[in-house]
């Protein structure tokens, strides 16, 4: 687990050494790269940004993070303040009631093929939801229906479904997204080995 969000959590095993840490800028490049692996092996993100290293920094960011596997980026997640068009913050909001500036989105969320089997994807959700739990936040996601991979992660994770939308990602294409909130910010939770995504949460941006 990542017990605080801001440390380097080393891991030593039989398959390497892996890591899970704060992103830094000059991670930013290898990002992208891993980011390219991920798109064309999963079709994630479902449209490929103009400006990827843009794209893998929110507007409102709180925090992002790396995974490492024998000193290579593998994965990545991000967490930041709600935008207007996410979807999962309203529907949050719908739910529970409150302030949807109350929500913070995990997004960004994905692991090198190579990477897989490791359970970098538990991790690095552990990280974004601690932070979003610091900060007294909840966390909120939405990702792509058709990611079993990544539904079955949060589902495993314990988190919340919230509602399936339709959204058009382009004059052509609508698609079908999943909202999900973590079931409980005020209890830590256990992350185990298993639980890798490869294309994870959208956070409503593409």
């Amino acid at each position: 687990m990542c017990f605080d969000a801001g440390m380097k959590i080393e891991t030593i095993g039989a398959r390497g050494r892996g890591a899970v840490r704060p992103r830094a800028d000059r991670d930013l490049a290898a990002c992208v790269r891993v980011l390219a692996e991920v798109h064309a092996h999963d079709g994630y993100p479902v449209n490929w940004p103009d400006r990827p290293g843009e794209w893998l920094s929110r507007p409102g960011g709180l925090g992002a993070w790396v995974a490492e596997l024998d000193g290579g980026i593998v994965g990545h997640v991000g967490l930041s303040r709600a935008e207007p068009d996410d979807v999962a913050p309203a529907l949050w909001r719908a739910r529970h009631g409150g302030d949807g500036d109350a929500a913070a989105v995990v997004s960004r969320l994905f692991v090198a093929p190579h990477g897989r089997g490791h359970g970098f994807g538990a991790r690095l959700m552990a990280c974004a939801t601690r932070e979003a739990e610091r900060r007294g936040l909840r966390p909120v996601l939405d990702v792509v229906a058709t990611d079993a991979a990544a539904v079955a992660l949060y589902e495993r994770l314990g988190w919340e479904p919230l509602g399936t939308s339709e959204q058009r990602w382009g004059p052509d294409r609508t698609v079908s997204v999943r909202s999900y909130a973590a079931a409980d910010t005020s209890s830590e939770r256990t992350v185990g080995t298993g639980g890798d995504a490869g294309g994870a949460p959208t956070g409503g941006t593409v």
